[in-house]
């Protein structure tokens, strides 16, 4: 059973250049299809219906992409230039892919529940990778690893790339042993005794605070 896709309509684009500037005060977004001994086309889509796509898929979804009403084809958003202040599309890269080809692509990776390294001993959980990589059938390709942070109960423990949910058909490409989570130790700050070291004759420690901004900048360098 196939499960259906989500699709985009587009047409073919023969303007480029500086002119695309024009396109997007449309809102229509300049797109560029390419694949494996596919010779690239230059497309235009809806920027709203792209935006609206995007926030409902992964980063590894399929989506079946027709051009100029033609019999639509499987591609792989392969990348999208944004505005840097508004963040909106400016241009896409779209990746036609064969269904029987395997993909190498990189999968992000989600902690989920809790850890009571965390939430009982006041650590800091840290991501050693925030994403791997796999290889697989198109239509196998992950969207996200969600991997438990119960077995942290401690900090000596971690958990690995071999600790990832990985299903059938999917190959991890990362070593079984690279470090992918962690929880960090809360920081332990010394506690200076103010009479320490005052020799005789010298200030007492309400004239003598020479102490408090060493251990502020400490208090703050942990935070």
């Amino acid at each position: 059973m196939t499960t259906a896709r989500p699709t985009l309509a587009a047409q073919h684009r023969d303007v480029t250049g500086k002119a695309v500037a024009r396109l997007r005060r449309e809102g229509r977004l300049p797109a560029v299809v390419f694949g494996h001994g596919v010779p690239s086309s230059n497309i235009v889509l809806d920027g709203h219906e792209f935006e609206l796509l995007r926030r409902r898929i992964g980063p590894n979804a399929l989506v079946d992409l027709s051009i100029d009403g033609r019999k639509p084809k499987p591609v792989l958003i392969h990348g999208v230039d944004v505005h840097p202040v508004t963040r909106r599309p400016l241009h896409v890269n779209f990746f036609l892919v064969r269904m029987s080809e395997e993909l190498t692509v990189e999968v992000p990776i989600v902690p989920v529940g809790e850890s009571r390294a965390v939430n009982e001993l006041g650590g800091t959980l840290v991501h050693d990778v925030d994403s791997v990589k796999v290889r697989a059938l198109p239509d196998h390709l992950p969207q996200v690893f969600e991997v438990s942070i119960e077995p942290l109960v401690d900090f000596d423990t971690v958990l690995h790339a071999r600790d990832l949910p990985v299903p059938p058909g999917v190959t991890l490409l990362a070593d079984p042993d690279e470090p992918i989570m962690h929880v960090l130790a809360p920081r332990i700050e010394e506690v200076v005794t103010p009479t320490e070291g005052v020799a005789a004759g010298a200030p007492s420690a309400e004239g003598a605070p020479a102490e408090a901004p060493a251990s502020e900048g400490a208090a703050s360098g942990a935070g």
